[in-house]
């Protein structure tokens, strides 16, 4: 049988990424000789494949795909030259050296990528090996976008927006539950080439589709690592949307959902309001401008060498001096110390808008700014939308257009 790979990640950009990598390994890990990458999404990103297995990146020299099982699909999709099989991580120095790039005695391996257990089996068949931590290296790589990449994200968002804005208010109003609407939307989603699993990093993190947060789930108690709370679906599925919360005409919907097209993804937050603008209560409509006003000030100063803690220090203060600090990013439990995040082939990337991240930006990056505002007894308005860091500021790829959208006014919507 003959077969086709679905899209082969070129060689030339793998390259690009390779050698980003191993320019950041020199100056965050210069004791060690190359990268051992574990986890399936950044093995993707380093390949082009999918792979059940690991990745070997030296600081000089052919990177090797190791593989456990897919050896012939790693091998039809992936541009890289060696890929090999294996059985146990006993294998891996042998046929590393083979491939005439041995194991170098200090490796910087991806730590986030294991479990306790295996990250033990590694070190037990490795034992003349020392490792550190190699994370940092693999987050700076990525938070960077390549061409290729910025091509895809901005297609993304460009639908993304086209789903929120143009097609779903048509197929939504209050009367619907939670879990309705949820469905609306994958179905207006998928309509657009929305892939259906979008992807986290942080260890334990998932997502499915998104929040769905109609009144005062928006205020819901959440474990969730972000501001909008909502009920979802069960105890043991904190997503999507409640069948048994009803959609009032006098409550703000918040949707914070996330498209993926082609592995990346871009997030946004957009707020539904039942009936026309005019009856929207005065304390929403002045903390929806506040927050609209917040993320316009930061994508201003998405520029390269902007320090992302100081300009998430800079609003966290304007909020608290225009009397906003009691829901400025969630009320009580829910309030998260952030303002946005990277965001590419998972919704969660480095950097954050946060105390603590001082690196400076860089041309390329691709963020999601998202201040909120709970408001106790009506749920949460605000936005959220992704931007490309350019030398003028930040590029939204999710639309213009941040106002709420009310259905009552909606047969004067473009």
């Amino acid at each position: 049988m003959t077969f086709e790979a679905l899209e082969r990640i070129p060689r030339s950009e793998l390259e690009l990424r390779w050698e980003r990598c191993r320019s950041l390994l020199r100056v965050l890990a210069p004791e060690a000789g190359g990268l051992l990458v574990f986890s399936r999404l950044n093995s993707y990103y380093l390949s082009g494949t999918w792979p059940n297995g690991l990745f070997w990146l030296p600081l000089a020299g052919e990177p090797v795909l190791f593989s456990r099982r897919g050896l012939e699909r790693a091998r039809l999709e992936s541009s890289c030259k060696t890929i090999l099989a294996y059985r146990s991580f006993r294998d891996l120095s042998g046929l590393a050296r083979e491939a005439g790039v041995p194991l170098s005695s200090t490796i910087a391996a991806e730590m986030s990528g294991l479990s306790w257990s295996l990250s033990q089996g590694l070190t037990r068949n490795l034992d003349g090996h020392a490792f550190i931590s190699g994370d940092m290296v693999l987050h700076r790589t990525r938070c960077v976008k390549t061409p290729w990449e910025l091509a895809k994200l901005r297609l993304a968002g460009q639908r993304h927006n086209t789903c929120l804005r143009k097609l779903l208010p048509a197929r939504i109003s209050p009367g619907m539950t939670e879990q309705q609407i949820a469905h609306r939307v994958w179905e207006v989603f998928f309509s657009q080439g929305h892939q259906g699993l979008m992807r986290m990093q942080s260890f334990g993190e998932e997502i499915f589709l998104g929040h769905v947060a109609a009144g005062d789930s928006a205020n819901y108690p959440s474990v969730f690592d972000g501001p909008l709370g909502l009920r979802g679906e069960h105890p043991a599925i904190t997503h999507m949307g409640y069948a048994g919360k009803v959609w009032q005409e006098d409550e703000p919907l918040a949707l914070d959902v996330g498209f993926v097209l082609e592995g990346y993804h871009t997030d946004k937050t957009q707020v539904y309001w039942g009936e026309s603008r005019s009856t929207l209560p005065e304390q929403a409509c002045r903390a929806h401008d506040f927050c609209i006003q917040v993320q316009n000030w930061l994508a201003d100063h998405l520029v390269p060498g902007a320090v992302p803690s100081r300009l998430f220090s800079h609003c966290w203060q304007w909020a608290e001096k225009q009397g906003w600090s009691e829901g400025f990013m969630a009320l009580g439990g829910n309030k998260v110390r952030f303002l946005g995040h990277g965001i590419g082939l998972a919704i969660d990337e480095y950097p954050a808008l946060a105390k603590g991240f001082d690196v400076p930006l860089e041309q390329g990056m691709v963020l999601a700014l998202e201040p909120k505002i709970g408001i106790p007894g009506l749920g949460m308005v605000g936005v959220e939308n992704t931007f490309e860091v350019t030398g003028s500021g930040g590029r939204c790829l999710t639309g213009e257009d941040y106002s709420m959208v009310c259905l009552g006014d909606y047969s004067n919507l473009s």
